[in-house]
């Protein structure tokens, strides 16, 4: 299982990823190609900035909801190329980024680890 602290990196190089895999895999232009992975990709930074695990800025989205936002990324990830019609030209990083997205989640802990806070003085 994955603790919540590398499922907190994966979000964050995922993301990444997912915004600049249509230049670095060639099939960047204006169509929904390559607007799924990047607005999917920017969404993700985002609810994992505010995600109640580590590595987040503010931690007000309960850790269950990330996952579960996070599987239905995947979902639409690796089924945007056939719901927007794009797949005579490519689906296959679609396809493996959704489907690791989907896993990812199915191997994560279900709960954040405990986050030390420091104590007050």
């Amino acid at each position: 299982m994955i603790p919540s602290k590398i499922h907190a990196v994966l979000d964050y190089v995922v993301g990444l990823l997912l915004i600049a895999a249509p230049w670095l895999l060639g099939f960047a232009d204006d169509s929904a190609a390559t607007m799924v992975p990047v607005i999917l990709g920017i969404s993700t930074l985002v609810y994992s900035l505010f995600t109640n695990y580590e590595y987040s800025l503010a931690r007000m989205l309960p850790y269950k909801i990330h996952l579960i936002i996070d599987f239905v990324a995947g979902m639409l990830l690796l089924s945007s190329p056939w719901l927007f019609g794009f797949n005579d030209r490519v689906y296959l990083p679609h396809v493996i980024l959704g489907a690791f997205e989907m896993v990812a989640v199915m191997v994560s802990r279900k709960a954040a680890s405990e986050i030390q806070r420091p104590e007050h003085i």
